[in-house]
């Protein structure tokens, strides 16, 4: 009945339960939308854009399903309108179909089928998890699922389960659980052919006896076969919450699988050191698209990840960065907080804040870390105040700056199309030894995923590291700059990459437990040392 229900969680939960079972599995995101990926679409309106290994600039539901189920994925496992369409139509192009009408069915569903089996045969695992966004009656969402309505017929109903997942709000007024809109997003499932296997509900709370019996009838399904998800103090709880209702031995039925004995045992430890934390520390995100927390959701997960490994509870406030270019005084909230956090984001706006958010972590030695842009814009601010360049900027900024100490890349000057020709994926960078850098990560050579045009201009490397700048993680060949920091400061670092896409729960990255670590020992006598 409405988007960003929750899909990805639960679908993330399922495997999860799979996976402690001893399963292999993977997983799919399926995006009506019409464009081929996520990279063209603005974070307020899609969320972030997560990145793959392979370069592949996908919904954000992948990061959920990597950090469930500690698996890399790829660019197959998010499917589009866009990439769909685009493949159908070169192929009539080709002639693949001469003499025939193209057609949505069978055409385009038979190209959605044979995606997610490509997948499955890759994979070589023993379950492949299929998650259809947007919501059931969507026009642009017809043709998915009548081709997942077609791949029950042809894969057998024992090799295929149906899991909808819809809301049950609770009204203010009487405190009444509703299970109508689920009756209904049910019914516009039975008119396009699909028929529910279970049905898991989203509510505020577990739903009661009443509204289970009412889902379980006019879902014509077992109540056995219907479950609820449910707030909860930590999302990495879902799946532990949704077996105890049996959740996991139903689908290991339903689909003829062993039904092994799950073990939880790392995961309980994770969840564990989540939820009851000695230490508490209050991070300020200064960004552009702080309106919208799943803009930054991998970043915040990231923070969490490192807050576990350190018993601490991570508390995130969001503040937009123009705040601090309309007023000054308002860089004194920052006195209020252990740590500054400047993340991606792409323009000029709000930049100006972002970089008196970074002076004053520079100038009153509290802990800061930067990704991507704020690498950049760390970069930037260190050369106008500390450097002497006072115009310095990024070409992308201000393309008329006299000192672009951010620059385009080489590669990317003769680029004409925007969709997915960004320096993506994961690269190998090699850390100076002696550095915090290699304190953090322990080894010389990493492998971060990235997702940016601009750069350090080669020009201005020697006056920055002339004035006290260390770049102490580099590209192999050493023409490109990856990780900045200096020395001289408590905890000050930042990374053209993005180190959130490889944080685990229960394996923070190296950067995000520095700094989390940091903002812990921080104190003013630790600073002044």
């Amino acid at each position: 009945v409405l988007s960003s229900v929750g899909k990805g969680i639960v679908t993330s939960s399922i495997g999860k339960m799979l996976q402690a079972r001893g399963f292999k599995v993977t997983a799919i995101k399926i995006d009506p939308y019409v464009n081929v990926d996520a990279g063209t679409m603005n974070p307020y309106i899609h969320g972030e854009v997560y990145v793959t290994d392979d370069g592949g600039e996908t919904d954000l539901d992948l990061g959920w399903y990597e950090r469930f189920l500690n698996i890399n994925l790829c660019t197959h496992n998010n499917i589009t309108t866009g990439q769909v369409y685009q493949a159908v139509i070169e192929k009539e192009r080709k002639g693949d179909f001469l003499g025939k009408c193209v057609q949505i069915v069978p055409h385009v569903t038979n190209e959605i089928k044979h995606r997610i089996r490509f997948v499955a045969n890759e994979f070589k695992g023993d379950v492949v998890l299929t998650e259809c966004g947007g919501t059931v009656g969507d026009i642009e969402g017809l043709p998915f699922l009548e081709a997942i309505r077609q791949m029950r017929l042809e894969e057998g109903f024992e090799n295929t389960l149906y899991v909808h997942v819809a809301l049950v709000p609770i009204l203010d007024v009487t405190g009444e659980m509703k299970t109508k809109p689920l009756q209904h997003s049910v019914n516009e499932l039975r008119r396009i052919g699909i028929q529910p296997d279970t049905i898991v509900a989203r509510c505020k709370e577990m739903i009661d006896t009443e509204s289970m019996q009412k889902i379980a009838l006019f879902g014509t399904i077992p109540e056995n076969a219907v479950f609820c998800s449910y707030n909860v103090p930590s999302i990495y709880q879902v799946p532990l919450t949704l077996d105890k209702q049996g959740m996991g031995n139903y689908i290991c039925k339903r689909l003829q699988l062993p039904e092994h004995k799950p073990n939880w045992n790392d995961w309980k430890q994770f969840v564990e050191s989540a939820l009851n934390p000695n230490y508490e520390v209050k991070i300020a995100l200064v960004g552009k698209y702080a309106g919208l927390a799943d803009s930054y959701v991998s970043m915040n997960e990231a923070l969490r990840h490192a807050g576990a490994a350190c018993q601490a509870r991570v508390s995130i406030d969001f503040i937009e960065a123009e705040t601090f270019e309309r007023e000054s005084s308002a860089l004194k909230r920052l006195q209020n907080y252990d740590g500054i956090f400047i993340p991606y984001g792409f323009g000029p706006r709000g930049t100006e804040g972002k970089m008196k958010a970074i002076r004053f972590a520079r100038e009153n030695n509290v802990p800061l870390l930067g990704i991507c842009l704020g690498f950049q814009l760390a970069v930037i601010e260190f050369t106008r105040n500390m450097c002497g360049l006072e115009k310095a900027n990024s070409t992308e900024i201000d393309p008329e700056t006299p000192h672009p100490v951010i620059d385009l890349m080489p590669e990317q000057r003769d680029v004409k199309h925007k969709g997915a020709t960004m320096r993506l994926g994961a690269h190998k960078l090699v850390i100076v030894k002696g550095t915090m850098a290699h304190q953090l990560y322990g080894i010389e050579e990493i492998y971060e995923r990235h997702r940016h045009r601009w750069e350090v201009n080669p020009k201005y490397w020697d006056t920055l590291e002339k004035h006290g700048m260390i770049f102490s993680g580099k590209s192999p060949d050493g023409q490109r700059m990856e990780i900045l920091e200096l020395p001289n400061k408590f905890f000050f670092l930042a990374s053209q990459f993005h180190g959130e896409f490889k944080s685990r729960p229960g394996k923070p990255d190296g950067e995000y437990y520095g700094f989390i670590k940091a903002c812990l020992l921080y104190t003013s006598d630790a600073a002044d040392e």
